[in-house]
């Protein structure tokens, strides 16, 4: 979760006894510039410019079952996972295929086409943050697990209970460059990329196998 320094929205949330916002467990990631989209991959990614993004304090580790259970208890929310679907956003749908629920990791004991992400994920009846597993499963151990099977709006609903947000904004006045060539804030241009990447067909068995290492790159230095 994330609180904008510059977001005076959020000043009167978690306030301290002197009046500044709680900062128990998060850090503080500095300001930059970087290079936003790309002229190589979707079209409505281009064209590349630059953004810059306000310094901003992140909490150091993710929001656990723990925290989220108070966040529940507190304001009576429930998940996405947890509403059966209106079958009026759904017409034809067979009634039986209507039902709260959440995809779940299943992994194969063989290979499979990767280009059909449902050979390694299910949609299983049952399943949300308090069983990550379906309905026979439970999280009565995993108070300081991350917590699980939450949509966008489920984690800004937690965000906004906890005086925080979600996501960083850029900062409007910000210089753009279409196009631009300028370093990324983890250095200089390069070919490689510079985040983890999906696994490539063919070096490794996924999602089958998924104890073999993915295929990464290493950060530029």
């Amino acid at each position: 979760m994330i609180v904008d320094l510059f977001d005076k929205q959020l000043v009167h949330l978690s306030e301290g006894k002197d009046g500044e916002l709680s900062r128990s467990g998060m850090v503080l990631v500095p300001g930059g510039i970087f290079r936003m989209g790309s002229d190589k991959h979707y079209p409505e990614e281009a064209p590349v410019h630059r953004v810059a993004v306000d310094g901003l304090w992140i909490d150091s580790t993710p929001v656990t079952n723990r925290q989220f259970k108070e966040f529940v208890r507190a304001t009576g929310h429930r998940t996405v996972a947890e509403i059966p679907p209106d079958p009026k956003n759904y017409p034809g749908a067979l009634p039986h295929m209507l039902y709260a629920g959440s995809l779940v990791f299943s992994p194969p004991r063989h290979p499979v086409d990767l280009r059909d992400w449902s050979q390694w994920w299910q949609f299983l009846k049952g399943a949300d943050w308090r069983h990550p597993y379906g309905p026979e499963s439970n999280i009565n151990a995993l108070d300081s697990y991350p917590v699980v099977h939450v949509s966008f709006a489920d984690a800004q609903a937690y965000a906004t209970w906890a005086g925080k947000d979600c996501r960083p904004k850029p900062n409007g006045s910000s210089p753009r460059a279409a196009g631009s060539t300028a370093p990324s804030s983890l250095g200089a241009p390069s070919s490689r990329p510079s985040a983890s990447t999906w696994p490539i067909p063919g070096r490794v068995n996924f999602p089958d196998r998924t104890e073999t290492k993915m295929a990464t790159s290493e950060p530029r230095r």
